[in-house]
Parts: C-alpha cells; structure tokens; sequence
C-alpha cells in the first residue's frame, strides 16, 4: 500500500518542463522528491506538499527521491484542456491527453524500429543512427513498461538537447511525449506518420520490472513489440542485452531477458544485431545464441563496432546501466550501438 508524508520545500534544485526536483523537510532534516508538473502543477521554495515515500522506505525504484502527490497550497488545479484521452485511468492522478493515432494508416513503409529492453540502451542507438546517418530523423517511442511520465527521463532530456531525438511517443500509460498514443502499434503509426520518423527505437522509460523468473519481467514485451513491426509493414531489429561486466548469470553472455523474449514471445523473423567485439565475448555472443535456437529463427546480422564509449564521450553523454558507466560495461551498449547502426542503413 502507498505510504504519504507531508512536508515543507526547502530548496528547487531543478526544473524543466514536465519535472521539477526539490528539497522537502518531512520532520528530520531535507529530503529528495519530484513533483511531475504535468500532475500537480509547479511547486515554489515554502510549499507544503504531500510527497509519496513508498518506494523509497521500501528501497525500490524513483531513485531514491519521493513523489510530490500534491501541493497543499492549492485549492485547485486546472491545467488547460488538451485532449479527450485518458492516462493513469482510474486513479486520482489520472491526467487527460490528446492521442494522436492516424485514422487509417497503419504501414510503416518498411521504416526500420529498432526495439530494446533496456532505456539505457536508447543513447547508444541514438548516437550510432546519428553517426551513420546524421541527418535521419530518429523518434523514440516510450512504453509504459517502466517510468510512466517520460519527464522523468534525465537520458530523454539530454538526447533531445543534443539532437540525437528527433521526436518522442508515449504509449500505454506513459505520457508526456510529444504525441501520444494508446498502444504500441498506434504509437508506431504516429512515429511513422504524424512524428515524420525516418526510424523510430522503442524501449520502456527508466527502471524496470522483473520476478527473477522466466516470464516475470517487463522486457518481455520486446517480442510482442517486434511482432507488431513486422505486421505493420516495418523492418524489425532486436538490441540484445549483453553484458560481461553483469554478475548475475542470468544476465552474463546474452541476457536471459533478450532470449526469451526471442524465443518465447516472438513469432515473426526479426534482424538480430550482433557487435562483431571479437575474441571470447563475441564467442559466448554467438554460443548463447545457438544454444537457445535464435540463430536458427531469426537473422543474425553481424556489425561493425563503432566505438560507441567514444562517440558517447564526444557527445558529453555519461550513461550507465545497472549503475555501470558504458565504459565498464562496454559490450552492452556496443550491442546497442549495432542494432542503431543496422536502422541507418536500413531506411528506404
């Protein structure tokens, strides 16, 4: 159950649209939250607030910051009127937006959607299409498989800062993009038509869910997600999870995640990047692969890599990924880089 606390703002320690992050006395001294804006409206230095501390007393998620639920100084909260759509249905948050799915148009004209399990993936393949093909038009279409509020995103803000974005799509009930949409495949229809992408990238926002069990984990959806590009006329490519620096088992060599969304959850053949990293890891690479069958069902397209810590550090962008910077766990985003690379020659 959700545990509340209120408190007085100590400091604003930044904001930008959709997020402000501040300093929140709850009785024993400042503490970290986030008011998402879009929500609650802005909050200022003397507010009381009511924040949401539950994943914090419990250690999990939000980063270790609480959730400003609401501004006690307001007796009302009016944003203007933006859509008929409704996200976070049916609880007290849930916020109106304007869904942007096309009328009829469901073809992806074979515009190639690079799909992810991991949101700290997006950077590698944004900077690797962009290095390939600096003038494409890159749009990220955001699940509700992790973050909600695509505000959130501290990745999202810097890509966008930098040109590496072109445009975003929240999905499901994640908001907050430039345009929304109701399901996977109308956001791809919106990244295609309305969005004017050239190739779109689809991951969940940051964090993620899992039960340490086979189907238990939200990057699940990277099947269903490459199944609806190939229905909707579009070229699917699959980012693998690759880590060599990860101590877990389960996710050394090719993640279990990226196998069994590979093989349980995917039915279509779908183009699978592999980074040509050589020696043992590209080994283990390509063991794991046979080892679950994927060689067999999918095409493994083999990448140069493109020394993506480099082109990362060019673009004074520090991403880390289960608390490891790129440069620890360099195959990881390596392979992230090869699926943004295969996109920028695959656009028509």
């Amino acid at each position: 159950m959700p545990s509340f606390r209120s408190g007085e703002v100590t400091e604003v320690l930044e904001s930008r649209p959709g997020l402000q992050r501040v300093l929140v006395d709850l009785g024993s001294g400042p503490e970290r939250a986030y008011a998402l804006t879009q929500l609650t409206g802005d909050v200022a230095l003397g507010d009381r607030v009511v924040v949401n501390v539950t994943a914090v007393e419990l250690e999990l998620g939000t980063g270790g910051w609480h959730v400003v639920h609401w501004n006690l100084e307001r007796t009302e909260w009016n944003p203007p009127a933006s859509g008929s759509g409704m996200k976070l249905r049916y609880t007290s948050l849930q916020v109106e937006v304007a869904n942007a799915e096309p009328a009829d148009s469901g073809d992806l004209v074979r515009m190639p959607v690079v799909v992810a399990g991991l949101h700290s993936q997006l950077a590698a393949i944004a900077v690797a299409f962009k290095h390939v093909r600096p003038t494409g038009r890159l749009v990220y279409v955001m699940t509700d498989g992790g973050s909600l509020p695509i505000a959130i995103s501290d990745l999202v803000w810097q890509l966008r800062e930098r040109d590496l974005i072109d445009a975003t799509v929240t999905c499901g009930h994640a908001f907050g993009g430039d345009h929304e949409a109701v399901s996977v495949p109308g956001a791809l229809a919106v990244a295609r038509h309305a969005a004017r992408a050239d190739a779109v990238v689809v991951a969940m926002g940051p964090g993620s869910a899992g039960t340490r069990t086979r189907l238990g984990f939200s990057a699940i959806e990277v099947g269903p997600v490459l199944d609806a590009v190939n229905a909707m006329n579009g070229v699917p490519i699959a980012a693998l999870r690759v880590s060599f620096a990860d101590p877990r088992p389960r996710h050394r060599g090719v993640s279990h995640h990226s196998i069994t969304a590979l093989t349980v959850a995917t039915a279509s053949r779908v183009r699978v990047a592999v980074p040509g990293v050589g020696g043992e890891e590209e080994e283990q690479i390509r063991a794991d692969l046979s080892k679950a069958g994927i060689d067999a069902r999918h095409e493994i397209v083999d990448v140069v890599p493109v020394g993506v810590v480099d082109l990362l550090a060019q673009r004074d962008l520090h991403v880390e990924s289960m608390g490891r910077p790129a440069a620890v766990d360099p195959v990881l985003f390596e392979s992230a880089a090869a699926a943004g690379t295969i996109a920028a020659h695959a656009v028509p």
